[in-house]
Order: structure tokens, then C-alpha cells, then sequence
């Protein structure tokens, strides 16, 4: 299921606009075509970029600290020493550039955190080798990595960091080393502390991120992360020229349900309704909960265009699953958009043909259409009460 957030025009990504405290994309089907081994899914790729811009200060804050220590080594090195931090930070800058224009920006930014480990590694090289002072420094750019990146970017970061100091520990000094690791071994075991503790911070996060953006009843994205989401897409169709399309959906008598059966029984009539909307839909088709029994489907491009067989693919797929053996249907509410409507209108367009639905006898599918709301032309409609199929072909003002 695709979720590409933050992205400018060709699906590239802008590192200005990462900013915001919930993730976005169907959560609870976070895998898609664009994952990568760094990013498995695009909430860590959300992640990585947001923490990118959180940690602009202290980064700044690392290199003044990491120039102190490289002066405090200058009588047993090199003046040119100095120039490493230069170097880094300078292709830092370059490699954030170059950020926006990168659909998997995390390798980039893989990159420009290696290349200041490495930095840091030349300057134990040049100031003593296995005796360097410097070593503890490899420490404070390896946080970075436990702060940004999954635990997979995190253990690449310990072996890269661990294969980096030995280089410039066994490389300037062998002997030296053999006689006496103990700084080497020390400053190793820092790392895999600070690696334990980031990866375990980093999923605490991810918990607290992910209960902020999920609904617990069904665990599809809830109303928060929909506006979030909306508002991203809503930038990419103006700048592609592209549809979105929203589905309101609507399960039928559901409070008969509730007082038939108990509460607990609707609670499991929703769970098992939100499950066949997962299976009924696709890459790209983004499904959120909006509270009670309500849902909205969110669509894009091509799919947007398709709203209506979409929508009539959620109303078969729930009357025929039979949730919690109950012969449950839903009513549909369709608005599609190529003009740049804002969401609360084109919810709001979707929501008018979800109760024009509603009124025609409910378990069909109405799209609103400049202005009017049309039953979905071949939507195969069934009857609530004696199960019976009909077609639909009423027209009526939203």
C-alpha cells in the first residue's frame, strides 16, 4: 500500500516539509513499493526525515564539541587535523541538497553519517592510532544513527563504527593494539550500550507515534492521520495535475446491531468490517476509520478516478463476508476531484451522497457529481430486507 508522504512534484521528497508529530499512510499496512532496507516501510522513512530536521541544533552542538577534541589532540597530530571536520560538514550540506530530489533519501543520509564516522576515524589515525584520546568521540556521531534509523540502520551503524575504529587502530598501530586493547575494547562496548538503549528509545517512540495515529478498536489510521495525509496528497495532485477521491462508507443499521447483540458484538461487527476492507482493497487505497461506524477510503490518480468500482467493491466484499455471521451491508458515498477541492469540501460532497444512499434504501453506492448525487451506474444493489438484487439508476440532488 502505497503511502509516499512528503513528497514535491514527481514523488521526490522535500526535507522542509517532514515536520509533524503523527505519522501518515494506512499504518497497520505500512510496507510498499518504495521500502527499503534502511526503511522497511514508509513510517520509518517518515521518521528518519522528521528526526533529520529535529537534530539540525545538536549536530551543530557535535561538531563544536568534536573540533575541541580535535584541538586537544593537536600536539600529538597534525594541523591538517583540523580539516576533517570541514570536510564533513561540508558534505553534509551537499548530501542534504540533494535530499529533495531522492525518492529513498535515507541512503543519502546513510551516507553523509558515515562519512563523519569516517572523518572522526582519520583523526584517531593521525593522533596515535590504538592510544588516540579520539576514540570516545566515534561515540556522539553514532548516536545519530540509534536516533534516526530503525534497529537495522542501527546495527549497520555498530558494525561500520566497530570496522572503522579497528581500521584505524590495526591499521596505523598492530602491535600497539595487540599489547593493549583496552581502549579499543572500551569504546566497542560503549557502542553496543548506546546501540541497546537507542533501539530501545526509538521503539518506544514508534509505539507512542503509532497509538497517537491509530484507531485501537481496529487498528486502521484514524481521523488525525487522514487530515495529515489528505493535506499531502492534496500538494501532490496540484502539482501532477491529478485526482483524489474520497469513499465514505457506512455500515447499515448499526445501532440495531448494538442493541440486538450487546456492544461487544458491534465491536467485533467493526473489527471484522475493517479486515474486509483491508482485503478488498489495494496498493495505493488508503482506508481510515472516522469514528463509530463510519470509514473513508482515500484516493489518488488513477484510483480516484475508479472511485465509484472501488466503493462497489467494499459493499460486495462486506455483504458477502457476512461479518460475525451477521448479514451486514454498508451504504457508500462517493466524491472525486481534479480541481483541488480542500478536503472539508470534498468530504463533505462525499458525506451528501453517502446519506442519498442512505435515503434510496441503503447497501448501494452514490457518487457525487458536479453538484448532483448518482447512484453508481451497474452497482448490483441488494435489498435489505428480503435479500433480493436490482440495479441502480436513480439520480438525485446531493
Amino acid at each position: 500500500m502505497s503511502a509516499r508522504d512528503h513528497t514535491g512534484g514527481e514523488g521526490k521528497y522535500s526535507l522542509a516539509d517532514t515536520m509533524s508529530p503523527l505519522w501518515s499512510g494506512d499504518t497497520a499496512s505500512a510496507m510498499d513499493e518504495d521500502a527499503s532496507w534502511l526503511c522497511p516501510s514508509e513510517l520509518d522513512r517518515r521518521r528518519l526525515l522528521e528526526m533529520e530536521l529535529r537534530l539540525l541544533r545538536p549536530r551543530l552542538i557535535s561538531y563544536a564539541c568534536i573540533i575541541l577534541a580535535l584541538f586537544a589532540v593537536l600536539p600529538r597530530s597534525s594541523p591538517w587535523i583540523l580539516a576533517l571536520p570541514v570536510v564533513s560538514l561540508v558534505n553534509y550540506k551537499l548530501a542534504t541538497k540533494r535530499i529533495a530530489g531522492r525518492t529513498r533519501p535515507e541512503y543519502l543520509i546513510a551516507y553523509s553519517a558515515s562519512v563523519t564516522q569516517l572523518m572522526v576515524g582519520v583523526g584517531i589515525a593521525m593522533s596515535g592510532g590504538p592510544q588516540s584520546p579520539l576514540m570516545a568521540v566515534l561515540v556522539i556521531p553514532f548516536v545519530s544513527f540509534a536516533a534516526r534509523f530503525t534497529t537495522r540502520g542501527t546495527t549497520a551503524g555498530v558494525a561500520l563504527t566497530a570496522g572503522i575504529l579497528l581500521a584505524a587502530t590495526a591499521g596505523v598501530d598492530p602491535q600497539g593494539l595487540w599489547h593493549d586493547p583496552s581502549l579499543v575494547l572500551g569504546t566497542l562496548a560503549s557502542f553496543a550500550g548506546v546501540a541497546a538503549f537507542g533501539v530501545a528509545l526509538m521503539n518506544a517512540e514508534v509505539e507512542v507515534r503509532q497509538d497517537a495515529a491509530l484507531d485501537p478498536l481496529t487498528g486502521l489510521s484514524n481521523r488525525k492521520a487522514l487530515r495529515m495525509r489528505f493535506d499531502e496528497l492534496h500538494r501532490q495532485a496540484e502539482l501532477e495535475g491529478s485526482a483524489i477521491g474520497v469513499v465514505v462508507l457506512d455500515i447499515d443499521h448499526f445501532k440495531a446491531v448494538n442493541d440486538t447483540y450487546g456492544h461487544e458484538r458491534g465491536d467485533a461487527v467493526l473489527q471484522a468490517v475493517a479486515f474486509e476492507m483491508r482485503k478488498a482493497l489495494r496498493e495505493g487505497e488508503l482506508v481510515y476509520r472516522l469514528g463509530g461506524e463510519e470509514f473513508l477510503v482515500l484516493l489518488r490518480g488513477d484510483e480516484a478516478l475508479a472511485s465509484e468500482s472501488i466503493a462497489e467493491r467494499l459493499r460486495g466484499a462486506i455483504a458477502a463476508a457476512r461479518p460475525t455471521g451477521l448479514a451486514i451491508t454498508a451504504s457508500l458515498g462517493v466524491s472525486v476531484t481534479t480541481d483541488g477541492l480542500e478536503y472539508a469540501t470534498l468530504f463533505a460532497q462525499a458525506d451528501a451522497a453517502l446519506y442519498e444512499a442512505k435515503r434510496l434504501g441503503r447497501n448501494r453506492v452514490v457518487r457525487h457529481d458536479a453538484g448532483r448525487a448518482d447512484a453508481a451506474p451497474d452497482a448490483r444493489i441488494a435489498a435489505p430486507a428480503g435479500g433480493a438484487e436490482a440495479r441502480a439508476s436513480t439520480s438525485a440532488t446531493a
